[in-house]
């Protein structure tokens, strides 16, 4: 579902969604550059309890967090050149691993992405705002759950 948000707007749908996520939640975000994502995944992680400073993982393409209510693991895939890089880097361990799986720059593994995950793109729109892509990948009974919780439903 599409919707154009404040700044404001957005970090509250990144609390909501951080409440809605349970164990084993991959989230991938899109976007180009500047649009957002590191400052969405903050604010996320901040909402889940992560006390740690949430930086962008780029030049590790993984940054693991343990404070908040589920372990955490941040990845910048910016960088990887085929979508199967991703398995040099541990991918699969943390798949499953009863955390949150949360991938910037998503669309680059597209092929290696998980059957069902929350797919969240960011446009720009202005100064003040974005166009947020908001969908329940590969479960639609999940994703019309997802939207209600999140307030992104009609």
């Amino acid at each position: 579902m599409n919707r154009t948000l404040s700044f404001n707007e957005l970090d509250i749908l990144a609390e909501k969604l951080a409440d809605y996520s349970r164990e084993n939640t991959v989230i991938a975000l899109i976007g180009d550059l500047g649009t957002g994502k590191t400052t969405f995944t903050q604010k996320f992680a901040k909402s889940l309890g992560v006390t740690d400073v949430i930086k962008s993982p780029t030049f590790n393409y993984v940054l693991e967090y343990f404070t908040g209510r589920l372990p955490l693991y941040h990845f910048d895939v910016y960088r990887l050149c085929e979508p199967e890089e991703i398995y040099e880097i541990g991918y699969e361990d943390y798949l499953n691993n009863d955390g949150i799986v949360l991938i910037e720059w998503a669309n680059i593994i597209d092929s290696e992405l998980p059957e069902e995950y929350i797919r969240l793109e960011l446009k720009h729109n202005d100064d003040r705002s974005r166009e947020v892509d908001l969908t329940y990948v590969g479960n639609s009974a999940k994703e019309k759950e997802m939207l209600e919780y999140v307030g992104f439903s009609y």
